[in-house]
């Protein structure tokens, strides 16, 4: 087991926010986390991360704890994320900004290497390395937020909805990159309100709702499900 999430709660204030999640992710998939707004998806991610500590409960990461950990020691430990506002850094060019990824990174000491490595997924990137970051398009700023998590090596990328406001090319675009990461050996957890493409490109999926894991299984069967897209998925 690559990733294994045990009976978390995490609150904000007092809003009781994840209230006992349980997930697992295997070394290889792309396993998708579905809901509607509001149900956890980011905050489950979050919480994996440190950046919104749990209360209760235990984050596995292969057989480390990684629950207390801070989130620079997590992300060195072999996980990064994509953040849903992508937070390309004003003022720095597209190679500044995959440069930033580093400096904490395993990695940092092969700069040239990493960022050319992830350059070769995205050639319009390459061809923009010392443009405004956040002169790009929107469908290129998320290339370069993806691309940015890539920098670590990881061995599991957490991607929090990717193709948020991005017109049906841009979103078929993204679906194939984050299959090609996959592909290339890097495991996925993927946040993501298109029900359908999450679910097309996924191995396995859970379905969140008020805070609570309340279904997992192939994905697939639940992309064929209507009924349970109805109780848990539709607005």
């Amino acid at each position: 087991m690559l990733l294994k999430v045990e009976s978390i709660n995490t609150y904000y204030g007092l809003s009781h926010i994840l209230q006992g999640v349980t997930l697992e992710v295997e070394s290889g998939e792309i396993v998708t986390l579905v809901g509607r707004n509001g149900a956890g998806k980011t905050t489950t991610l979050k919480s994996i991360l440190g950046i919104t500590p749990i209360l209760s409960g235990r984050i596995w990461l292969r057989k480390a704890d990684i629950s207390t950990l801070p989130t620079h020691t997590i992300i060195q430990r072999g996980i990064s994320y994509v953040p849903e506002e992508r937070r390309i850094i004003p003022g720095l060019t597209v190679r500044e900004n995959l440069k930033l990824a580093l400096l904490r990174s395993k990695n940092r000491d092969r700069e040239g290497e990493m960022i050319d490595r992830v350059a070769q997924y995205f050639p319009v990137l390459k061809e923009r390395l010392f443009q405004q970051g956040m002169s790009l398009s929107g469908g290129e700023q998320q290339m370069l937020a993806i691309a940015r998590a890539l920098v670590s090596d990881p061995e599991i990328m957490l991607i929090d909805e990717p193709t948020e406001g991005l017109m049906p090319l841009l979103v078929e675009m993204i679906s194939e990159i984050i299959q090609n990461i996959n592909q290339k050996g890097v495991t996925v957890l993927l946040v993501e309100q298109n029900v359908e493409m999450a679910l097309s490109i996924s191995h396995r999926a859970y379905i969140i709702d008020e805070g609570s894991i309340q279904y997992s299984g192939i994905a697939k069967d639940i992309l064929a499900d209507e009924d349970m897209q109805r109780r848990y998925l539709t607005i």
